[in-house]
């Protein structure tokens, strides 16, 4: 009952942050978005978004790759299909509303999972990355940009004392890095192969997990 109640939460969070959304973190996450695409593109090829908000990502990708999008909010993607017939986006082969935590994709269906400010919005973090980490091909990649907690410090007192507000809002500013570190380390199939700094103030990170080949 209690991830019923929290996913409801994030739903009627993001319908209403669907009208202001690009206004108001357009530009604090625009750094963010431009490392998420280059280190996808490294990649290449189909690229599933996870998360996919009002698209406004999506004129960043080049025309050579196909994205489909998903995102649990229905008034976000209503915002991003719009964008895509405006600008004429044919590499972008689907949005679909759909949860985090329960891909329906197949195993191995993407050369890229990007992810940007998702892993901090859902209920059951290691959930959604284990469904990152399946639906990606051996050889592909898991690309996350994400906001990193402080563990101790004045930081990360403010950030315990705002988590009930937050959470109304849809996110938690309390997300520590070792779960990201534990989780890579019971998850074999994964490594661990980055994680740079982002503006603004080096709160969030570009976090990048190889899927190993067997």
């Amino acid at each position: 009952m209690m991830a019923n109640l929290e996913k409801d939460t994030v739903i009627q969070a993001y319908g209403r942050w669907a009208p202001v959304y690009d206004l108001v973190f357009g530009a604090v996450f625009r750094a963010g978005r431009r490392a998420a695409i280059e280190a996808a593109e490294r990649i290449g090829g189909r690229i599933l978004e996870v998360g996919v908000g009002t698209g406004i990502s999506l004129p960043g990708y080049s025309r050579r790759n196909r994205i489909i999008g998903v995102d649990i909010s229905a008034a976000m993607l209503q915002r991003a299909l719009r964008r895509v017939a405006e600008l004429h986006l044919d590499h972008v082969e689907g949005l679909e509303v759909m949860d985090a935590e329960e891909l329906r994709f197949p195993d191995a269906s993407f050369d890229v999972v990007v992810a940007q400010y998702v892993v901090t919005a859902v209920p059951h973090p290691e959930h959604a990355l284990d469904e990152f980490a399946r639906v990606v091909r051996p050889g592909g990649e898991i690309v996350i940009t994400s906001r990193i907690g402080a563990e101790t410090g004045l930081r990360g007192a403010v950030e315990k004392k705002l988590t009930p507000v937050t959470s109304k809002l849809g996110f938690r500013t309390e997300f520590a890095w070792d779960r990201y570190v534990r989780w890579a380390d019971n998850t074999p199939s994964v490594r661990l192969v980055e994680r740079q700094p982002l503006r603004p103030l080096g709160h969030f990170a570009l976090i990048r997990f190889a899927k190993l080949v067997s």
